[in-house]
């Protein structure tokens, strides 16, 4: 799954740096490399990669991000994957 990027500025993945403790969860638990730590603090390299599965504001303890899990593309190209699908070669249409 590395290497994907969705459309451009419609994830809505949040993070509040103020409220981030630095713990690095999101980085450990993130399947597309979206945060890194900087300044003992998480950080968005690239949100554009999200995919929004929510695992980083479920693995969050400082509850310091925030997502829309389940909207998307998010959806459509897992079930891809798993069926096998590249993405782009839709069957009939999809979200991306």
């Amino acid at each position: 799954m590395k290497g994907f990027s969705h459309l451009a500025n419609v994830a809505t993945l949040a993070l509040d740096r103020e409220a981030c403790s630095g713990c690095g969860a999101c980085v450990e638990v993130c399947p597309h490399q979206v945060f890194a730590l900087r300044d003992d603090k998480a950080r968005i390299v690239d949100r554009d990669r999200c995919m929004e599965c929510g695992a980083c504001r479920t693995n969050c303890p400082a509850e310091a991000i925030t997502v829309d899990s389940g909207v998307g593309c998010a959806g459509g190209m897992i079930n891809e994957w798993l069926d096998g699908i590249l993405p782009g070669r839709r069957r009939g249409g999809g979200c991306c």
